[in-house]
């Protein structure tokens, strides 16, 4: 009998708009890349491999505020954040405020594999990313017409674009992955929830992968995603249950944002308290699920 797999992503949640000029070509991006990755699963693919293949691919994309979409600070700058977490092992690898990295999904994961450290930031990072041979690129690669506007018009939208994914091989082992530009207008030096383990990632076998998106100074607070899996471990609840209870948390002390999240067994669950979230997931049957709002 065939074990279950399964893939949750998501492009980040805020204050989206029906119809904006970008959602159908989100959607588009965030379905081929749930069809890749799941024949990636059903061919034996590990879950680890799957979720940073999919968040390169989104950092990418241009589409989401991660990689090439990424905001700009207060003065006018990109710094990028990105985790990983290998449910198998407990082994993980972050980064924060790089910004002359094509990919930071693909440092975190060096720092994971080659140093014995979990994180790395700023110029040690981008230091460790030359000796690794990975891509660097001027940092006006992450600009773009869009993100400058805002940081111009300094919106308040509360659009947290931070892209993520989790996912369950054909081993049984959980992934998760999470990559970010942050927040439009931030201080520089500012860091988010995104890289730090617990807060914007986790995966553990025994319980679930979780990959965060919002406000980032709140779900750090409450280190929404372990508590996920807290819940999971300690109170017995199932995955729906326990996400559920963890955005209603994050409201109760003020905070919004969203999360995907895959148990052991291959249950999804994309709770969240905004007005919608980028997110999608498949599973080994061949269901592919796209949505944005409630």
């Amino acid at each position: 009998m065939r074990k279950p797999i399964a893939i949750a992503i998501h492009g980040g949640a805020g204050a989206i708009k029906r119809g904006g000029r970008h959602e159908a070509a989100r959607r588009h991006e965030l379905k081929a890349l749930l069809a890749i990755a799941r024949e990636s699963l059903r061919d034996g693919g590990a879950s680890l491999d799957v979720v940073v293949a999919a968040v390169r691919s989104l950092e990418d994309s241009g589409l989401f505020d991660a990689g090439k979409g990424s905001v700009y600070t207060a003065d006018g700058r990109h710094e990028l954040d990105a985790a990983l977490m290998d449910g198998a092992t407990l082994r993980a690898g972050s980064v924060a405020a790089i910004g002359h990295v094509r990919n930071p999904i693909e440092l975190a994961r060096r720092i994971m594999d080659h140093t014995p450290h979990v994180m790395l930031v700023g110029t040690g990072a981008e230091a460790f990313a030359r000796e690794q041979g990975l891509e660097m690129v001027e940092n006006h690669y992450f600009d773009s017409p869009e993100r400058l506007e805002q940081l111009r018009r300094a919106q308040e939208e509360n659009v947290y674009g931070t892209v993520g994914a989790v996912a369950l091989d054909q081993h049984g082992n959980l992934a998760a992955a999470t990559s970010t530009g942050g927040m439009t207008n931030k201080r520089p030096g500012r860091v988010g929830d995104s890289p730090i383990i617990g807060s914007g990632v986790w995966a553990d076998n025994a319980t679930c992968a979780v990959s965060a998106t919002g406000h980032g100074e709140y779900i750090m607070r409450i280190v929404i995603a372990h508590e996920v899996s807290s819940m999971m471990r300690y109170g017995g609840m199932k995955l729906g249950r326990a996400t559920a209870a963890a955005i209603r948390r994050l409201a109760a002390i003020g905070g919004s944002g969203g999360l995907i999240a895959i148990d052991r067994r291959g249950a999804i669950a994309m709770p969240f308290n905004t007005a919608g979230m980028y997110r999608g997931s498949a599973t080994g049957d061949g269901r592919i699920s796209i949505s944005v709002f409630p």
